[in-house]
């Protein structure tokens, strides 16, 4: 049995969402509402369940810190929300912390979503 690679860049799990089809980038808009790229769909936060969080860290520059939330939303479609953590945060719409701590959390295991 072929052990899975583990994935340990953020590059290697772009790229493995990316072949899964599981690319649907999901961003706060100007008017303040998370939107999905793939179908335009607006989402509240009980519309979402994070599934996974992965956090990098850059060897010797705080800049490079980032975050990616892998979310599920009710239809049982997989999208992504990525930022830079902390004080390096891009997101500067308000709101968007408190997006996030309202989207409830079920940690899944990586075999589930990349096997």
């Amino acid at each position: 049995m072929e052990r899975p690679v583990e994935m340990n860049t953020l590059s290697q799990i772009m790229e493995k969402l990316r072949q899964k089809g599981l690319d649907n980038e999901i961003k706060m808009t100007d008017h303040g509402k998370m939107q999905g790229s793939g179908e335009n769909q607006i989402y509240k936060p009980e519309d979402l369940t994070i599934i996974k969080t992965y956090r990098f860290e850059g060897d010797s520059d705080p800049g490079d810190n980032a975050v990616l939330y892998l979310l599920e939303d009710k239809n049982g479609q997989i999208g992504y929300i990525m930022d830079a953590y902390g004080m390096y945060s891009s997101q500067e719409a308000t709101g968007f912390d408190d997006f996030l701590k309202k989207i409830p959390t079920a940690d899944r295991d990586l075999q589930e979503l990349f096997g």
